[in-house]
Protein backbone atom coordinates (compact mmCIF):
# COMPACT_ATOMS: atom_id res chain seq x y z
CA UNK A 1 0.00 0.00 0.00
CA UNK A 2 1.12 3.49 -0.76
CA UNK A 3 0.75 6.14 1.88
CA UNK A 4 -1.70 8.62 0.43
CA UNK A 5 -1.29 11.21 3.17
CA UNK A 6 -0.86 14.55 1.41
CA UNK A 7 2.23 16.55 2.03
CA UNK A 8 2.03 20.23 3.03
CA UNK A 9 3.30 21.47 -0.31
CA UNK A 10 4.29 19.16 -3.08
CA UNK A 11 3.34 15.98 -4.94
CA UNK A 12 1.77 12.84 -3.48
CA UNK A 13 0.91 9.36 -4.72
CA UNK A 14 -2.80 8.69 -4.99
CA UNK A 15 -3.80 4.99 -5.22
CA UNK A 16 -7.07 4.31 -6.94
CA UNK A 17 -7.68 0.79 -5.63
CA UNK A 18 -6.50 -2.77 -6.07
CA UNK A 19 -4.65 -3.34 -9.24
CA UNK A 20 -5.00 0.27 -10.27
CA UNK A 21 -2.12 2.35 -11.49
CA UNK A 22 -0.73 4.89 -9.16
CA UNK A 23 -0.97 8.55 -10.32
CA UNK A 24 1.18 11.48 -9.36
CA UNK A 25 -0.89 14.47 -8.23
CA UNK A 26 0.67 17.88 -7.49
CA UNK A 27 -1.06 19.98 -4.87
CA UNK A 28 -0.54 23.76 -5.29
CA UNK A 29 0.33 25.61 -2.10
CA UNK A 30 -2.35 27.87 -0.65
CA UNK A 31 0.02 30.83 -0.50
CA UNK A 32 0.20 30.96 -4.31
CA UNK A 33 -3.39 32.21 -4.45
CA UNK A 34 -3.40 34.34 -1.33
CA UNK A 35 -2.01 37.51 -2.93
CA UNK A 36 -4.26 37.29 -5.98
CA UNK A 37 -7.40 36.93 -3.91
CA UNK A 38 -6.46 39.87 -1.70
CA UNK A 39 -5.62 42.17 -4.62
CA UNK A 40 -8.94 41.72 -6.38
CA UNK A 41 -11.75 44.13 -5.50
CA UNK A 42 -15.28 44.20 -6.80
CA UNK A 43 -17.72 47.01 -7.42
CA UNK A 44 -19.65 45.87 -4.37
CA UNK A 45 -16.55 46.31 -2.22
CA UNK A 46 -15.88 49.74 -3.75
CA UNK A 47 -19.41 50.78 -2.91
CA UNK A 48 -18.95 49.41 0.59
CA UNK A 49 -15.81 51.51 1.07
CA UNK A 50 -17.59 54.64 -0.13
CA UNK A 51 -20.62 53.90 2.02
CA UNK A 52 -18.51 53.50 5.14
CA UNK A 53 -16.86 56.86 4.40
CA UNK A 54 -20.07 58.62 3.36
CA UNK A 55 -20.04 61.07 6.27
CA UNK A 56 -16.51 62.18 5.44
CA UNK A 57 -17.46 62.64 1.78
CA UNK A 58 -20.58 64.61 2.68
CA UNK A 59 -18.71 66.81 5.15
CA UNK A 60 -15.80 67.64 2.83
CA UNK A 61 -18.09 68.25 -0.15
CA UNK A 62 -20.32 70.51 1.92
CA UNK A 63 -17.33 72.53 3.16
CA UNK A 64 -16.04 73.04 -0.39
CA UNK A 65 -19.52 73.89 -1.66
CA UNK A 66 -20.07 76.53 1.02
CA UNK A 67 -16.56 77.91 0.54
CA UNK A 68 -16.95 78.20 -3.22
CA UNK A 69 -20.31 79.96 -2.88
CA UNK A 70 -18.91 82.40 -0.33
CA UNK A 71 -15.92 83.12 -2.56
CA UNK A 72 -18.12 83.61 -5.63
CA UNK A 73 -20.41 86.02 -3.79
CA UNK A 74 -17.54 88.07 -2.36
CA UNK A 75 -15.26 88.05 -5.42
CA UNK A 76 -14.72 91.42 -7.05
CA UNK A 77 -16.87 92.01 -10.10
CA UNK A 78 -15.23 92.97 -13.38
CA UNK A 79 -16.96 94.59 -16.35
CA UNK A 80 -15.93 94.74 -20.00
CA UNK A 81 -16.51 97.78 -22.22
CA UNK A 82 -15.78 97.50 -25.95
CA UNK A 83 -15.35 99.98 -28.77
CA UNK A 84 -15.55 98.86 -32.39
CA UNK A 85 -13.17 100.75 -34.68
CA UNK A 86 -12.55 100.86 -38.41
CA UNK A 87 -9.29 102.03 -40.03
CA UNK A 88 -9.75 105.55 -41.38
CA UNK A 89 -10.02 105.84 -45.16
CA UNK A 90 -6.81 106.77 -46.88
CA UNK A 91 -7.64 110.08 -48.53
CA UNK A 92 -4.35 110.48 -50.30
CA UNK A 93 -4.25 110.68 -54.08
CA UNK A 94 -3.24 107.20 -55.08
CA UNK A 95 -2.64 108.11 -58.74
CA UNK A 96 -0.29 110.92 -57.86
CA UNK A 97 1.50 108.66 -55.37
CA UNK A 98 2.20 106.16 -58.13
CA UNK A 99 3.45 108.78 -60.56
CA UNK A 100 5.67 110.55 -58.05
CA UNK A 101 6.81 107.59 -55.97
CA UNK A 102 10.31 107.49 -57.45
CA UNK A 103 10.93 111.18 -57.06
CA UNK A 104 9.50 111.16 -53.54
CA UNK A 105 11.81 108.33 -52.56
CA UNK A 106 14.82 110.22 -53.87
CA UNK A 107 13.73 113.31 -52.00
CA UNK A 108 13.04 111.42 -48.78
CA UNK A 109 9.34 112.37 -48.80
CA UNK A 110 6.55 109.90 -48.07
CA UNK A 111 3.48 110.06 -50.28
CA UNK A 112 0.22 108.35 -49.29
CA UNK A 113 -1.86 107.64 -46.26
CA UNK A 114 -0.96 105.90 -43.06
CA UNK A 115 -1.09 102.19 -42.31
CA UNK A 116 -3.56 100.68 -39.84
CA UNK A 117 -0.90 98.24 -38.65
CA UNK A 118 1.10 101.20 -37.38
CA UNK A 119 -1.91 102.42 -35.41
CA UNK A 120 -2.38 98.97 -33.88
CA UNK A 121 1.30 98.80 -32.98
CA UNK A 122 1.07 102.16 -31.24
CA UNK A 123 -2.08 101.11 -29.39
CA UNK A 124 -0.36 97.97 -28.09
CA UNK A 125 2.94 99.66 -27.31
CA UNK A 126 4.33 100.09 -23.80
CA UNK A 127 5.06 103.76 -24.43
CA UNK A 128 1.42 104.51 -25.25
CA UNK A 129 0.26 102.69 -22.10
CA UNK A 130 2.93 104.40 -19.97
CA UNK A 131 1.84 107.86 -21.08
CA UNK A 132 -1.81 107.06 -20.36
CA UNK A 133 -1.01 105.65 -16.92
CA UNK A 134 1.17 108.61 -15.94
CA UNK A 135 -1.27 111.26 -17.13
CA UNK A 136 -4.28 109.56 -15.52
CA UNK A 137 -2.40 108.75 -12.30
CA UNK A 138 -3.33 105.09 -12.41
CA UNK A 139 -0.35 103.65 -10.54
CA UNK A 140 -2.04 103.89 -7.10
CA UNK A 141 -5.31 102.71 -8.67
CA UNK A 142 -3.81 99.51 -10.05
CA UNK A 143 -1.99 98.74 -6.80
CA UNK A 144 -4.51 100.04 -4.29
CA UNK A 145 -3.54 97.40 -1.71
CA UNK A 146 0.00 98.82 -1.54
CA UNK A 147 -1.16 102.46 -1.48
CA UNK A 148 -2.16 104.36 1.66
CA UNK A 149 -4.86 106.71 0.37
CA UNK A 150 -5.19 108.58 3.68
CA UNK A 151 -1.48 109.34 3.93
CA UNK A 152 -1.00 109.67 0.17
CA UNK A 153 2.04 107.40 0.05
CA UNK A 154 3.06 103.80 -0.41
CA UNK A 155 2.77 101.49 2.57
CA UNK A 156 6.15 99.86 1.97
CA UNK A 157 9.04 102.00 3.19
CA UNK A 158 11.52 100.27 0.87
CA UNK A 159 11.55 102.11 -2.47
CA UNK A 160 12.76 98.98 -4.27
CA UNK A 161 9.70 97.03 -3.12
CA UNK A 162 7.20 99.63 -4.30
CA UNK A 163 5.47 99.12 -7.68
CA UNK A 164 6.57 101.45 -10.46
CA UNK A 165 5.25 102.36 -13.89
CA UNK A 166 6.75 99.23 -15.43
CA UNK A 167 4.62 97.08 -13.15
CA UNK A 168 1.61 99.23 -14.00
CA UNK A 169 2.17 98.80 -17.74
CA UNK A 170 2.39 95.02 -17.35
CA UNK A 171 -0.77 94.99 -15.22
CA UNK A 172 -2.54 97.19 -17.78
CA UNK A 173 -1.71 94.90 -20.69
CA UNK A 174 -2.37 91.65 -18.79
CA UNK A 175 -5.61 92.56 -17.02
CA UNK A 176 -7.17 95.76 -18.39
CA UNK A 177 -6.54 96.32 -22.11
CA UNK A 178 -7.17 93.88 -24.94
CA UNK A 179 -7.01 94.66 -28.67
CA UNK A 180 -8.11 92.30 -31.44
CA UNK A 181 -8.57 92.69 -35.19
CA UNK A 182 -10.82 90.83 -37.60
CA UNK A 183 -8.58 89.81 -40.49
CA UNK A 184 -11.46 89.71 -42.97
CA UNK A 185 -13.12 93.06 -42.31
CA UNK A 186 -10.17 94.87 -40.74
CA UNK A 187 -12.36 96.03 -37.85
CA UNK A 188 -10.59 96.49 -34.54
CA UNK A 189 -12.11 95.79 -31.12
CA UNK A 190 -10.66 97.71 -28.20
CA UNK A 191 -11.81 96.32 -24.85
CA UNK A 192 -11.27 97.59 -21.32
CA UNK A 193 -11.99 95.42 -18.27
CA UNK A 194 -12.35 97.09 -14.89
CA UNK A 195 -14.31 96.86 -11.66
CA UNK A 196 -16.33 100.01 -12.43
CA UNK A 197 -18.39 99.89 -15.66
CA UNK A 198 -18.44 103.69 -15.98
CA UNK A 199 -14.67 103.93 -15.65
CA UNK A 200 -14.14 101.09 -18.15
CA UNK A 201 -16.19 102.89 -20.80
CA UNK A 202 -14.46 106.22 -20.09
CA UNK A 203 -10.99 104.68 -20.41
CA UNK A 204 -11.90 103.05 -23.74
CA UNK A 205 -13.06 106.38 -25.18
CA UNK A 206 -9.98 108.18 -23.86
CA UNK A 207 -7.65 105.65 -25.44
CA UNK A 208 -9.32 105.98 -28.84
CA UNK A 209 -9.09 109.77 -28.71
CA UNK A 210 -5.47 109.68 -27.56
CA UNK A 211 -4.53 107.25 -30.34
CA UNK A 212 -6.12 109.39 -33.05
CA UNK A 213 -4.59 112.57 -31.62
CA UNK A 214 -1.13 111.04 -31.40
CA UNK A 215 -1.07 109.69 -34.95
CA UNK A 216 -2.67 112.88 -36.23
CA UNK A 217 0.04 114.97 -34.59
CA UNK A 218 2.72 112.70 -36.01
CA UNK A 219 1.25 113.07 -39.51
CA UNK A 220 1.08 116.85 -39.11
CA UNK A 221 4.71 117.07 -38.10
CA UNK A 222 5.77 114.81 -40.96
CA UNK A 223 3.72 116.75 -43.51
CA UNK A 224 5.00 120.12 -42.28
CA UNK A 225 8.58 118.87 -42.52
CA UNK A 226 7.98 117.61 -46.04
CA UNK A 227 6.33 120.87 -47.10
CA UNK A 228 9.24 122.91 -45.77
CA UNK A 229 11.74 120.67 -47.57
CA UNK A 230 9.86 120.77 -50.88
CA UNK A 231 9.48 124.53 -50.75
CA UNK A 232 13.21 124.93 -50.19
CA UNK A 233 13.97 122.60 -53.11
CA UNK A 234 11.49 124.42 -55.31
CA UNK A 235 13.24 127.75 -54.69
CA UNK A 236 16.67 126.33 -55.47
CA UNK A 237 15.95 124.56 -58.75
CA UNK A 238 15.55 126.26 -62.12
CA UNK A 239 14.63 123.17 -64.15
CA UNK A 240 11.03 123.50 -65.27
CA UNK A 241 10.21 119.78 -65.30
CA UNK A 242 11.70 119.36 -61.85
CA UNK A 243 9.76 122.36 -60.61
CA UNK A 244 6.56 120.80 -61.92
CA UNK A 245 7.29 117.47 -60.20
CA UNK A 246 8.15 119.16 -56.93
CA UNK A 247 5.01 121.24 -57.24
CA UNK A 248 2.86 118.13 -57.52
CA UNK A 249 4.61 116.60 -54.53
CA UNK A 250 4.06 119.80 -52.61
CA UNK A 251 0.39 119.74 -53.52
CA UNK A 252 0.12 116.17 -52.20
CA UNK A 253 1.79 117.06 -48.91
CA UNK A 254 -0.41 120.15 -48.50
CA UNK A 255 -3.45 117.94 -49.01
CA UNK A 256 -2.22 115.54 -46.34
CA UNK A 257 -1.59 118.47 -44.03
CA UNK A 258 -5.09 119.78 -44.58
CA UNK A 259 -6.71 116.40 -43.99
CA UNK A 260 -4.72 115.82 -40.81
CA UNK A 261 -5.71 119.18 -39.39
CA UNK A 262 -9.40 118.81 -40.14
CA UNK A 263 -9.93 115.14 -39.28
CA UNK A 264 -10.05 114.17 -35.60
CA UNK A 265 -10.63 110.47 -36.40
CA UNK A 266 -7.32 110.27 -38.22
CA UNK A 267 -6.31 106.65 -37.52
CA UNK A 268 -9.59 104.96 -36.58
CA UNK A 269 -13.23 105.81 -37.07
CA UNK A 270 -15.51 104.80 -34.21
CA UNK A 271 -18.19 102.42 -35.49
CA UNK A 272 -19.61 101.50 -32.10
CA UNK A 273 -18.52 103.65 -29.18
CA UNK A 274 -17.80 102.20 -25.75
CA UNK A 275 -20.74 102.17 -23.33
CA UNK A 276 -20.93 101.26 -19.65
CA UNK A 277 -21.71 97.52 -19.57
CA UNK A 278 -24.69 96.20 -17.62
CA UNK A 279 -23.46 92.68 -16.92
CA UNK A 280 -20.18 91.54 -15.45
CA UNK A 281 -17.74 89.27 -17.26
CA UNK A 282 -16.34 87.73 -14.09
CA UNK A 283 -16.67 86.05 -11.69
CA UNK A 284 -18.90 83.34 -13.12
CA UNK A 285 -20.60 82.50 -9.84
CA UNK A 286 -22.55 79.38 -10.87
CA UNK A 287 -19.47 77.87 -12.51
CA UNK A 288 -17.32 78.59 -9.44
CA UNK A 289 -19.89 76.98 -7.14
CA UNK A 290 -20.21 73.85 -9.30
CA UNK A 291 -16.45 73.41 -9.77
CA UNK A 292 -15.79 73.96 -6.06
CA UNK A 293 -18.39 71.34 -5.09
CA UNK A 294 -17.03 68.81 -7.59
CA UNK A 295 -13.48 69.39 -6.38
CA UNK A 296 -14.53 68.79 -2.79
CA UNK A 297 -16.32 65.57 -3.70
CA UNK A 298 -13.36 64.23 -5.68
CA UNK A 299 -10.90 65.03 -2.90
CA UNK A 300 -13.17 63.41 -0.32
CA UNK A 301 -13.43 60.20 -2.37
CA UNK A 302 -9.65 60.06 -2.73
CA UNK A 303 -9.28 60.57 1.02
CA UNK A 304 -11.66 57.68 1.74
CA UNK A 305 -9.79 55.30 -0.58
CA UNK A 306 -6.39 56.33 0.78
CA UNK A 307 -7.62 55.84 4.35
CA UNK A 308 -8.95 52.40 3.49
CA UNK A 309 -5.64 51.42 1.86
CA UNK A 310 -3.66 52.56 4.88
CA UNK A 311 -5.90 50.62 7.26
CA UNK A 312 -5.74 47.47 5.13
CA UNK A 313 -1.96 47.46 4.68
CA UNK A 314 -0.99 46.25 8.20
CA UNK A 315 -3.52 43.41 7.98
CA UNK A 316 -2.20 42.26 4.62
CA UNK A 317 1.40 42.21 5.89
CA UNK A 318 0.57 40.23 9.07
CA UNK A 319 1.73 36.55 8.99
CA UNK A 320 -0.98 33.94 8.49
CA UNK A 321 -1.11 31.04 10.99
CA UNK A 322 -2.73 27.78 9.98
CA UNK A 323 -4.13 25.30 12.41
CA UNK A 324 -2.10 22.17 12.76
Amino acid sequence: MVDDKPTENGPRLQPSGKGAEERLVYVMPEEAFAGTADDEITLRELWGILWRGKWLIIAVTAVFAVGSVVYALNAEEWYRSEALLAPADEKSTSGMSGQLGGLAALAGVSVGGGDSSEALAVLRSREFAREFINEAGLLPVFFADAWDAAAGKWRDVDPEARPDVRDAVKYFHDNVLSVSQDRRSGLVTLAIEWTDPQVAAAWAEILVRRLNARLRQRALEEAETNVAYLQAELRQTSVVTLQQSIGRLLESELQKLMLARGNEEFAFRVIDSAAPPKYRVRPNRPLIAVLGTLMGGVLAVFAVFIGHALRSEPNSNAPKHRAA
